[in-house]
């Protein structure tokens, strides 16, 4: 729109007397714009504010007090294989494959596709991209194009009228306007540009939150799915328990009434078996909801199958554990890479802050064509141009903009904390990983040797049995030994294959192999 109104477009009518088209009326507006804006960018050298430097990486050379060793292994066992750390060794971008699962990997296949946390994270993360881009026109002039028509009358007391001097009592015309308006305001200390670094980080930080789902997720369904196929074999095994305890009451009962047992066997007996009753709806809740969290997960409703049922007897550990370095892990960690792009987003609002108090230029051209007939619109001597500049300075805004740089600079403290207390808790999740992995081992294998005693007491039992040595109950007692043993094989287990999973995840999951998440 022209900014002096109707009034000056006829006045310019009247005064054009230059045989000039709207070509050379633009040419001539550029000329006039164009040193202005040239000579503002090259002013605009410098933005205010800090320039973000990243964070170093922490000089340790380890996460624990002392070198992790190798987990012992439990050979004949599933989850017992031995394992090695390989120090320094990169991360492989599928690692859940290394558990040679074809049901394992066709949940994770299915989450990576369906999961609507992931997919909500990448639409996340387009928009912060065309947030980017968006920003990108701050830094090119502004051109718009306009066409207006109107239709006014006046008194014949206000002259000259474009139909003067016309008799009549009141005067009645028609106005088209075209124009074409080209606007600039020059980044001289930089509000611009930090804000597109601004923005640029806050990307940053959107592709690596949706990084960390990624790898959170595929962690996750492998937990669940191992934890889903524990659960599922410790039912089995209490459902198993249940019906031995009741034959060891009933016969114990037969007993009783003849004389061989007391009742205090008979109640002892009755209390052990409500216990392991009371211990199955506990089991067969939690199985449950352990199948609704991997159908959710993989995209489907709580009562859909999430898929084939997993065996742990299927797994198969990786013998070679990736270590990453301390210093490469900041670098893999989608979490600290987040945090890091807070920071750095935290660091240019800084800018931004400043920037905002100081003068800000605007230029602007405006040309086009005013007729008062369509047809004429063009002609020579209809047209009209401007050029103008201003200059907008804050004086006194209360300490709005003091306070709002203040508190840039506090957010940016905030973010350094944060950044901080995420290095610090990654590296504590790597610790407690290795930990686990050592003592879960030594765990697995202690529970493997008392499932051996437990089958080798069952097996001189039934021996005893058949020759007469014992009775029935006596090999009740054994059984129910064994199969608790079980069960606690059965855990430890599943342990040593979510510890390795947690691994993987703890040292950042191999997200840079997938080219849809980008490099390192």
């Amino acid at each position: 729109m022209n900014p002096f109104g109707p009034a000056f477009r006829l006045a310019r009518v009247e005064e054009s007397r230059l045989p000039m088209g709207v070509e050379s009326q633009l040419s001539m507006a550029l000329r006039r714009i164009v040193p202005s804006a040239v000579l503002t960018c090259a002013l605009a050298g410098c933005a205010v504010g800090p320039n973000f430097k990243s964070p170093a990486a922490p000089e340790l050379n380890g996460y624990t007090a002392h070198a992790p060793a190798a987990p012992v292994a439990t050979p004949g066992v599933a989850g017992g294989s031995a394992q090695r750390f390989a120090r320094g060794a990169d991360i492989s971008g599928d690692w859940w494959t290394l558990f040679h699962s074809q049901a394992l990997d066709a949940l994770v296949n299915q989450a990576l596709k369906d999961n609507h946390d992931l997919k909500a994270a990448q639409a996340a993360l387009k928009v912060a991209h065309e947030d980017v881009l968006a920003q990108r026109g701050a830094f090119f002039p502004s051109v718009s194009a306009g066409f207006d028509t109107s239709r006014q009358k006046a008194p014949v007391t206000l002259a000259p009228m474009p139909n003067y001097p016309v008799v009549p009592q009141e005067y009645r015309f028609d106005l088209y306007t075209p124009q074409l308006t080209i606007s600039y305001s020059p980044d001289l200390f930089g509000l611009n540009r930090r804000t597109y670094e601004s923005l640029k980080a806050q990307e940053q930080s959107a592709r690596f939150q949706m990084i960390a789902a990624w790898t959170t997720l595929t962690s996750n369904v492998v937990v669940t799915a191992v934890q889903e196929a524990a659960l599922r074999e410790q039912v089995q095994e209490t459902r198993k328990l249940v019906a031995l305890d009741r034959k060891s009451l009933a016969i114990l009962k037969l007993r009783f009434e003849k004389g061989a047992a007391s009742r205090l066997d008979v109640a002892a007996q009755q209390a052990q078996l409500a216990q392991t009753e009371a211990g199955l709806p506990a089991l067969v809740k939690q199985l449950a909801a352990t199948r609704h969290a991997l159908a959710v997960l993989v995209g489907d409703f709580p009562g859909q199958s999430p898929g084939a049922a997993l065996s742990l007897n299927d797994l198969h550990l990786p013998a070679d554990l990736p270590l990453s370095l301390p210093s490469q892990l900041v670098a893999q960690r989608p979490d600290i890479r987040q945090a890091r792009a807070d920071l750095h987003a935290a660091s240019a609002a800084i800018g931004i802050a400043e920037a905002q108090r100081f003068p800000n230029i605007s230029l602007s051209a405006d040309v086009g064509s005013t007729a008062l007939a369509m047809s004429k619109v063009f002609n020579s001597g209809t047209g009209f141009w401007g050029v103008a500049a201003s200059l907008t300075a804050p004086i006194f805004q209360g300490g709005q903009l003091m306070h709002q740089e203040r508190a840039a600079k506090a957010a940016y403290v905030e973010a350094a904390e944060q950044y901080r207390g995420t290095v610090l808790t990654a590296f504590q999740s790597v610790a407690d990983t290795l930990v686990a992995l050592d003592q879960d081992a030594r765990g697995l294998q202690a529970a493997a040797a008392a499932e051996r005693a437990a089958k080798t007491t069952l097996d001189l039992s039934q021996l005893q049995l058949r020759h007469g040595y014992i009775g029935t109950f006596e090999l009740l007692a054994a059984e129910q030994s064994y199969q608790q043993a079980r069960m606690a094989l059965v855990q430890a287990q599943a342990n040593r294959f979510a510890d390795t999973a947690a691994l993987y995840q703890a040292l950042g999951g191999g997200w840079w192999h997938h080219s849809a998440l980008g490099k390192r």
